[in-house]
């Protein structure tokens, strides 16, 4: 694989998948983090990467013909190359107080220790509350440390969950973590390393100081990383014809970003071990954004949720959040053959498949103890992917740009 970093020199803006539309629908949200499709796609544009190797040409190309190409990322990288990834989601700060110091205010990131989410059937406090039968139980704090002390007057020690941890973590703790130990260092999490822009669009009527009526006025959020952060990804095959630093366009409103080769990020490789599970595994943190299918459905009706239906039987606990809603209204650009016999490309409406991906840092607790032969309920590639009966060519696409990418580590519980 050959790495690349690519580094915004303007702001950024993903699309959600929510129709848009200046007087109706006026703000234009966007999604970031971005999904692994329009950073692969902006790679491809590279100079002397064939954007389509399957066309054969009469012209010879420079470039080296491409086809299934292989992706990772996109992953987050500060200006100290640490590679940072999302926390996993079963992480939960806890905070030893004191009854005598009770006017102290907590916050999120003054932890002084960290546990992991627990299953509900673990947990005494939770055996009066039921829940559906035929749906996952949920993971809860697990008991925490009560100490009585005598004194004049008495007081106690206790802890306190502070709630999650901050969303960034850097790769090294993370390999910690798949190992089954417990993070210790604060400064080995950050908060989201860029900040909102809001840009509001006006349309004037002409002659006035009017604002139009029908397509007067909308507004656009987008992205600022902050100085020195930038994204990491790969491809394979390698591109040896990106040698030198090049301008790329990455998301909407045709804002660039510079690509530049770079060498194996430090500790991947330790990453990579964890790939493929074994007797010992008892958990799967999510890596990148993955499909879960429910049972019964149609492939062209797919339906989405937090995990696969063919899990429920060796899951114990998911622990995640909002799905990343992705697809919706867009346009394409088709060939037209005109009176004169010339090529022509014209802009068409049309629908893109609405999809609901399990974000990042979700993570999967197994029971291994629920069936023997509990790893041959994954899928053979052990990824996070809808298990369809006949090919689909969208989902061989997310297999070779890496969507659902589980990592396999194991738990004490």
């Amino acid at each position: 694989m050959q790495w690349y970093q690519i580094e915004p020199l303007d702001l950024l803006m993903f699309r959600e998948s929510k129709p848009f539309s200046p007087g109706e629908s006026s703000w234009a949200k966007g999604l970031f983090p971005p999904l692994p499709t329009p950073v692969f796609q902006a790679l491809r544009s590279a100079p002397g990467v064939d954007p389509k190797p399957h066309e054969q040409s009469q012209v010879k190309r420079s470039s080296i013909p491409q086809k299934n190409m292989q992706f990772w990322g996109p992953f987050l990288m500060d200006e100290f190359n640490e590679v940072w990834l999302p926390t996993p989601k079963d992480l939960v700060g806890v905070k030893r107080k004191d009854s005598r110091d009770s006017n102290q205010e907590d916050e999120d990131d003054d932890w002084t220790s960290v546990t992991r989410l627990v299953p509900q059937s673990e947990q005494t406090d939770w055996e009066y509350i039921s829940f559906p039968e035929n749906h996952l139980k949920p993971l809860v704090s697990p008991r925490l440390h009560h100490q009585e002390f005598e004194g004049h007057p008495p007081y106690r020690e206790y802890d306190v969950v502070l709630g999650p941890l901050k969303p960034w973590m850097k790769l090294t703790a993370l390999v910690e973590y798949l190992k089954g130990k417990l993070p210790k260092n604060p400064k080995d999490f950050t908060d989201d390393p860029w900040g909102v822009q809001i840009l509001p669009h006006i349309k004037m009527e002409p002659g006035t100081r009017q604002v139009s009526d029908r397509e007067g006025y909308f507004t656009e959020v987008a992205i600022r990383l902050k100085p020195g952060w930038k994204f990491v990804a790969a491809m394979n095959p390698k591109i040896s014809a990106i040698t030198q630093p090049c301008v790329v366009r990455l998301g909407g409103e045709g804002h660039r970003a510079l690509v530049s080769p770079i060498n194996f990020p430090s500790g991947w490789q330790q990453l990579e071990r964890f790939i493929t599970p074994n007797p010992d595994s008892s958990i799967a943190y999510l890596l990148t954004p993955g499909l879960a299918r429910t049972e019964g459905e149609k492939p062209h009706q797919l339906v989405y949720s937090a995990y696969p239906e063919v899990w429920k039987d060796i899951l114990i606990g998911c622990a995640t959040s909002r799905p990343l809603l992705w697809g919706g209204i867009s346009s394409i650009q088709r060939s037209q053959l005109d009176t004169l016999r010339e090529t022509e490309k014209t802009w068409e409406f049309s629908l893109l498949p609405q999809r609901a991906f399990v974000p990042p840092g979700t993570v999967y607790l197994f029971d291994k103890n629920a069936s023997d032969d509990w790893l041959k309920k994954l899928p053979s590639d052990y990824r996070l992917l809808p298990q369809l009966e006949s090919p689909q060519n969208w989902l061989d696409t997310f297999k070779n740009l890496n969507y659902g990418l589980l990592l396999w580590g194991k738990v004490k519980i």
